[in-house]
């Protein structure tokens, strides 16, 4: 099987394949964590704004890594039923999971967006990238944000994406992968490298975004510095 080195590579690979929206009126949304620095290669590319849409995956409480849904910014709320009713999870437990990720969610968009403006999306074509889409609720989450905040269009990217995701994406307009294994069993075996991506390398790229295109203030500070 043929794998990414890393994030990086797999985001110019990823820009090759959506070189069609250069000169386009387009925002490069990455989801934090790791889906930023693959974004950040694929605005460089296409000389595009970066940004981040902020979402939350919420696990299924005795396998974490198993998505029963995602939460984003804007109060979205998406859900899977499916596996919901699999898991046997109960009401009580999906809003406990739901206002734990909830928590997370706020201080994580306080972290990156402190001090920095977020890049208007209205009448523009949103453009959500991540590093990989197992069950799809986050990229589905992130598709009803950046309708909420006005896009005109919206695209899902990724590098690699399971055939099954890939059918239940219906908030986007239009969905790119690399790859769309139909044996789909984890992001992470697609990469040589898949080391987790820390909320101070997101910080990095966001700063260096903004001040390659004078979109953003460069404010966002270090955790630490005052």
């Amino acid at each position: 099987m043929e794998t990414f080195e890393n994030r990086i590579d797999a985001g110019r690979h990823l820009a090759h394949q959506l070189s069609f929206l250069r000169g386009a009126d387009v925002v490069v949304l990455g989801l934090p964590r790791g889906g930023v620095p693959v974004a950040a290669e694929v605005a460089k590319y296409l000389q595009a704004p970066l940004d981040v849409i902020v979402v939350r995956k919420l696990g299924v409480p005795i396998q974490p890594e198993l998505a029963m849904g995602a939460i984003g910014e804007e109060g979205v709320r998406v859900f899977d039923q499916r596996i919901i009713e699999l898991a046997r999870v109960s009401t009580e437990t999906l809003r406990e999971v739901e206002f734990r990720e909830r928590t997370i969610l706020q201080d994580r968009v306080r972290l990156f967006r402190h001090g920095r403006k977020r890049v208007p999306l209205h009448g523009r074509t949103a453009l959500i990238v991540d590093d990989g889409i197992a069950t799809g609720s986050t990229a589905r989450a992130a598709c009803t944000v950046a309708r909420e905040l006005g896009a005109a269009q919206v695209i899902v990217a990724s590098p690699v994406c399971s055939a099954d995701a890939l059918h239940t994406l219906s908030e986007a307009d239009q969905v790119f992968c690399n790859r769309t294994p139909q044996n789909f069993s984890a992001v992470g075996i697609h990469y040589l490298d898949f080391r987790p991506t820390s909320d101070d390398e997101v910080i990095e790229i966001l700063d260096a975004a903004a001040l390659r295109d004078h979109d953003a203030p460069l404010t966002a500070p270090r955790r630490g510095q005052p």
